[in-house]
């Protein structure tokens, strides 16, 4: 038994005592463990790779926007339906050349040459040419108020025959005026700058200029359907001589009887 045991004993202590069947594997498997990770974490950032490759989208590739409309729309409705186009415009009708005119027959040359030397167009040139003749003896007189605001012009003589009213109005502001029908007459410019002043009767039209306060021109109660026109607002050039007549306004139906011809001076 000593010996036996001896014999045991003299078994060197480094070498260890086989285990079970069911613990060996581990300690078997420990030295392959780091290899196994670095493959598995090598395989991981292939994979890894590969997705991100996968997930970037090209450089060429770009997303696609809706449009306005189908924003408007809403998502899953249909873009609303777009208005129709207005119809092209009509060709701009040409204007009628003189050499196409009816009635210029032989006069026509001369029509046009007239035009060229007037500076003027046809429409311009029929109404200078019927001004006058129609107004043969009369100039076309112009004026207007102190500031400018008012402009008129006046077909009447050059020698221009002058009111001189006395009534209770004409003596304060000094009404000296002379009489064309309505026809002769035409305003240029400054009818949003005109107010009336009308009293007693209200036939009568006090007109002036509401920014600088003159009477340039007004309608006569003896001459309703015509107008006065202040001598002295009229610009220079145009008068060539003036004769004055007292007019009895302070007995106005007197005056209006016994005078024979102020009734028509606003009559063609």
């Amino acid at each position: 038994m000593r010996r036996a045991r001896s014999s045991a004993a003299a078994k060197p202590r480094g070498q260890k005592r086989p285990r079970a069947s069911g613990t060996s594997g581990a300690p078997a498997a420990a030295p392959s463990a780091p290899s196994a990770s670095r493959a598995r974490r090598s395989a991981g950032q292939a994979g890894g790779d590969s997705r991100a490759v996968a997930r970037q989208p090209s450089a060429k590739r770009r997303p696609r926007q809706s449009s306005p409309r189908a924003q408007e729309a809403g998502p899953g409705q249909p873009p609303p339906e777009l208005p129709p186009l207005p119809p092209p415009p009509p060709p701009p009708t040409p204007s009628t050349p003189a050499a196409t005119l009816p009635d210029l027959g032989d006069q026509r040359e001369r029509w046009e040459t007239f035009q060229k030397r007037q500076r003027l167009t046809f429409e311009g040139a029929a109404k200078l040419l019927l001004d006058t003749f129609e107004y043969q003896g009369l100039v076309k007189h112009t004026g207007g108020c102190h500031c400018g605001a008012i402009r008129f012009e006046v077909w009447a003589s050059a020698d221009l025959h002058i009111f001189d009213c006395n009534c209770s109005i004409c003596k304060k502001k000094q009404n000296r005026h002379f009489i064309v029908p309505a026809s002769r007459f035409k305003l240029l410019k400054g009818a949003e700058n005109i107010t009336t002043y009308t009293f007693n009767t209200h036939k009568a039209q006090h007109t002036f200029c509401k920014r600088c306060g003159v009477q340039s021109f007004y309608t006569p109660r003896s001459n309703p359907g015509g107008f006065g026109i202040a001598p002295h607002c009229l610009d220079e050039g145009t008068v060539r001589s003036v004769v004055i007549e007292e007019f009895n306004g302070t007995d106005w139906e007197k005056a209006m009887k016994e005078h024979k011809t102020i009734k028509n001076m606003s009559k063609e």
